[in-house]
C-alpha cells in the first residue's frame, strides 16, 4: 500500500526497511483495524503524547501488489505519538479518506480495472521508532496543521511516488534523528460498492477491487 511504500522511502534514509506481500482472497474481508491503531496498544501507554495532530492530503497515489499506481487518494490523517522510554516513541496514525481508481490493473492483482470507480478506505499503523525529537518542528505539535497536496500522477507514477511534486514527511518534520523505526502493525480496506473490497494488511491480504 503507498502510505507503507512510501513511509519506508523515507525511513530507509534513516534505517533498512522490508516489505514482503501476499495476495489471498477470502469470502468476506474484514480489518479490526480500529483496535490495531489504538493508543492504548502502545506500550506504557502513561507516557507523555508529544505529538497530537492531524492534516489533509490530496493528490496521494496508491500502489497495487502487481506494481504501479491503481488509485488517486484523498485523506485525513491524524498522528499521535507517544514517548514511552529513553528516545523510545510509539507512533499512531488513523487514516480516513476515498480514492478513484485509474484503469489498469486491480489492487489485488487478480483482474483488471477502469478508471473512475470511486470508494473509501479507512486503516493505519502503529510504529515504534528509537530516535530523538526535533525541538523546532516546523509544523506544531498539536491540533490541525493543514493540506498537503502531494502533486502525484495517478496515470504515470510507477506506485513509488515518483511523480509526486509535495510529499510531506511527518518523519522528518518532528523527528532530528531515527535509529529505527519498526511496525507493530498496519492495515487498511477498501471498500468499492459493487466493484468489492480489498484489505491490504501486515496480517495477510484480502479480497480485491474490479470491473
Amino acid at each position: 500500500m503507498d502510505k507503507i511504500k512510501y513511509l519506508a522511502v523515507v525511513a530507509v534514509f534513516l534505517c533498512p526497511l522490508i516489505f514482503g506481500r501476499q495476495a489471498m482472497s477470502a469470502p468476506n474481508e474484514h480489518l479490526n483495524w480500529g483496535s490495531e491503531v489504538n493508543p492504548g496498544q502502545c506500550d506504557e501507554n502513561t507516557g507523555e503524547l508529544v505529538i497530537n495532530i492531524n492534516h489533509k492530503v490530496t493528490n496521494d497515489v496508491d500502489s497495487a501488489v502487481g506494481g504501479g499506481a491503481w488509485a488517486n487518494d484523498n485523506y485525513k490523517r491524524s498522528i499521535q505519538v507517544r514517548q514511552i522510554g529513553e528516545n523510545t516513541f510509539c507512533a499512531v496514525l488513523r487514516y480516513n479518506g476515498s480514492f478513484v481508481t485509474d484503469d489498469g490493473q486491480s489492487p489485488g492483482d487478480t483482474d483488471a480495472i477502469t478508471a473512475g470507480i470511486q470508494g473509501t478506505f479507512e486503516g493505519g499503523y502503529r510504529a515504534t521508532i528509537v530516535g530523538t525529537l526535533n525541538p523546532n518542528p516546523q509544523h506544531r505539535t498539536r491540533g490541525y496543521i493543514g493540506t498537503f497536496d502531494y502533486g502525484c500522477d495517478v496515470e504515470t507514477d510507477t506506485g513509488d511516488h515518483d511523480t509526486c511534486t509535495s510529499l510531506f514527511s511527518w518523519l522528518s518534520t518532528y523527528f532530528n534523528t531515527v535509529e529505527s523505526f519498526d511496525y507493530n502493525w498496519w492495515g487498511w480496506v477498501y471498500h468499492g460498492g459493487n466493484n468489492g473490497t480489498w484489505v491490504n494488511s501486515s496480517d495477510g491480504n484480502q479480497g480485491d477491487i474490479t470491473d
